[in-house]
Order: C-alpha cells, then structure tokens, then sequence
C-alpha cells in the first residue's frame, strides 16, 4: 500500500511537470506604416523655466536639452501633477517626460503624470542625479492608475501614473528613458573620432538649424558600403543604445573590426533627429512630421540630407551600399525585415545574419516579421533597398530591455554581420 502511494504521488509529479511550459507572449509587431503627408506643419514649443509655488519650496524646472514638462499643479502639501503634452496633433502613443525638481529642505512628495485626451502612460521613470548617470525608480514608489491587463501596446498602459520622490536641495531629475540629447550623442561620436580611421563631421542642417552629425568608419573611399540611423523618433532612447554598442563594436580594436573596416566604409546618422530630441518632442521633428514617414518625399531637411549623402557617395565611390540598417525601440524587441523574394546587392544576408545571431545567443529567439511591401518608399528600410539595392531592415528594442542584454546583443549581432558580410563580398 506504502508503495502504491508513493508511486501515485511520483505519477502525479511527474504529470505537473510534463505539462507543457507557457510560453511569453510574442509581440506581434505593428501594420503597415501609415502614409501620412509629410509636409510642415506647426509644432508648439514648450515654456521653458521654473515652477514655483506660493505655499511650496517645492520647485520644478524644464529648463533644458530634452526636458518635457508642460505644467504643474500643487494637490495638497506633498502631491503635484505633472501635465505633459505633445509638440503637435495627431501623434502616437510616446509621451516623453524629463525634468527635474528640488526643495530647500528633504522632503518626499508625489508626482502624478498625466497627459492629454487619450494618452497613456507609457515609459516607467528613470531617477538621475546629474543627468548622466540613470536609475528605474522603485517599484514601491510607483503606482499606476487603471493598467490595461493585455501584453504590449496600448492595452497594456495605465491611465497615469504617481511617483513617490525624495527631494532636496540638489536637483532630481526624472525622465521616461535616460536623456541621450545632441550634445551628449556629439560628444559621444567626438570621442570615437579620435581613432584614426574615424571620422565626424556634419551632412546638412535640421529644421531648426543643428549639425546632422555622421560618423565615417573604416575605408571611406570604399566602394563597399553600409548606412547606419538612428534616433528618428526622439524618445526611442533603447533603439539608441543599441546602435551604439553596434558601432562601437565595428569601431574596436579587435582583428576582425579592423578587417572588416579595411574593405567597407561604415556611415553612421546616430541622431537623425536633433530637434525633437532637443525639445522633448514625442515623435516629430520641428516640421511636426514622423520623419520615418519621409523616405519618399524627402520633404524635411533630415532625411534629404541622409539621401543626398548616399546619393553622392555612390557617385564618388562608383560603390553599392550592402546593407542599411535604422535602430527604432517599441514595445518589445522585433525585427522589421524585407521579405526574402526581394534581392538587394548581398542577397540572402539578412537572415543568414539573424540565424547566426540566434546560435551565438544561448536561449534568444528573434522575433521577425518580414514584409512584401517596398513602395511606396516611406520608411528608410524601403528606401534604402529601392534607392541603393541595400538589404535593410529595422530593428526595434523593447522599451524595457535590459540595458545588459541590449549591448550583449548588439555586440553578437555586429561581429556576425562582420564576418558574413565579409564573406560574402
């Protein structure tokens, strides 16, 4: 009888373990881009300046690179509200926030974010003490209000959010993501410039005026070539990262950075867009357009000034550019292919790639979702395969990927595009 029962309870746990693990949930990636006119349209910038209380020591301040606070109203002794809005109307669902907020004496407050008809909060808040150097707030700290209960998108936001800070007289600065704005990325690309085969110089202006700042690394008299962007949508800060830790990867020291750099010419936009960045924008450039909708009109100075470069480098170098590539972030990591019928100059390169990105990455499944729609050209991947024959994608991190795991993959996923493209050539 003893052994009757331990058999029976050796049967049973073997049953809750054989049955089938629930898998995550796949973000199933977005339609097709909406085409949309990319002509200018007005943008409204935001009042920049302290807000300051008369029963509060208690003071707020958006008086900076990148800062989004539009408003700020005292509750009670220890609650304010934050309203942020958007440079322009109609925009998606990417409500970037950034400021900072102090007090002659310690104190904990709370701050609720809201924002305008329709808009949910989407980015979780970074805490920061000098701008640099950027930390998630507490869990304890943070409460949303009516969370949607689905996976990704726009189900899954909350309604607004409240934050509970401990203030001082030494400014904290709390943002949706870490603040990477024009003069951080230059002095960035200025630093990586130093090594000899690298290069950092300007391409044309934005809308308001700043550098288009391109990194040339590598051969830039080759007629191999490959295009880099990033940084189209101003809040898309893990897209970002991840560029960086691409480049500076095929930017190293190691043997087969400085191979490869000795057969192409590497082009890097790390900032496409430096005014929505700038001005805490949501999404648009200061024409208030979705530049990643601009590829086919080239109606803003940004993304004709990408175009005219490709355009004239291949003319002086008589060279084909293989493959472009534009770093995005989302809901979650995705891989926006060109369907594999179409055949640029290095056909087969993309997926061939992403297979030997999923081998080196012990237990990562790439989530792609190619598409058979090329024209019209209104995205940079289409473009950059309609224009110049380059196998292109776009590559979109998670808005919440683990910064470790955004350099690990970055770092695999350019020293295997080096190697297969190398061999290939």
């Amino acid at each position: 009888m003893k052994n009757f029962l331990w058999l029976s309870c050796f049967a049973f746990i073997f049953s809750l373990n054989a049955q089938p693990v629930k898998k995550a949930p796949v973000y199933a990636g977005q339609g097709p881009a909406v085409i949309v006119l990319t002509e200018s349209k007005p943008t409204q910038k935001q009042w920049k300046g302290n807000f300051t209380f008369e029963e509060s020591d208690v003071v707020f301040s958006n008086d900076f690179e990148g800062a989004r606070l539009n408003g700020v109203i005292q509750i009670n002794d220890s609650t304010f509200t934050a309203l942020i809005t958007s440079e322009n109307t109609p925009i998606n669902t990417s409500p970037w926030y950034a400021f900072r907020v102090s007090a002659k004496k310690p104190k904990t407050i709370n701050v609720v974010l809201t924002y305008q008809d329709g808009i949910k909060s989407r980015y979780y808040p970074k805490l920061s003490k000098d701008g640099e150097h950027w930390t998630p707030l507490d869990s304890l700290n943070y409460t949303p209000f009516e969370k949607g209960n689905e996976a990704f998108g726009m189900g899954s936001l909350p309604l607004k959010v409240s934050m509970k800070l401990e203030i001082g007289n030494e400014p904290l600065w709390i943002a949706g993501q870490e603040l990477e704005t024009s003069s951080i990325v230059r002095k960035w690309a200025t630093k990586l410039a130093t090594e000899k085969d690298i290069s950092y110089s300007s391409i044309g202006k934005s809308k308001e005026g700043r550098d288009m700042g391109l990194l040339s690394i590598g051969k830039s008299e080759s007629k191999n070539m490959i295009m880099i962007i990033s940084r189209q949508h101003p809040p898309e800060i893990t897209g970002y990262l991840s560029m960086k830790a691409f480049v500076e990867t095929i930017a190293s020291d190691s043997k087969l950075a400085k191979k490869f750099r000795k057969k192409f010419g590497v082009f890097v936009v790390p900032l496409m867009n430096p005014d929505g960045v700038d001005n805490g924008h949501w999404r648009h450039n200061m024409g208030g357009v979705d530049l990643n909708r601009d590829w086919e009109n080239f109606n803003q100075p940004e993304t004709s000034a990408v175009r005219d470069f490709m355009v004239a480098k291949e003319k002086e170098t008589n060279g084909k550019f293989y493959f472009g590539i534009d770093f995005h972030s989302t809901w979650d990591d995705i891989y926006y292919t060109i369907d594999a019928k179409f055949e640029g100059n290095m056909p087969g390169l993309v997926p061939d790639w992403l297979d030997a990105v999923k081998l080196d990455l012990s237990g990562y499944d790439p989530n792609i979702k190619p598409s058979d729609k090329v024209k019209p050209t209104a995205v940079s991947k289409n473009y950059f395969y309609v224009a110049h024959g380059a196998e292109a994608l776009v590559f979109e991190i998670g808005d919440n990927t683990p910064r470790d795991f955004i350099k690990e993959k970055a770092t695999v996923s350019a020293n295997k595009l080096m190697m297969l493209m190398l061999k290939k050539l």
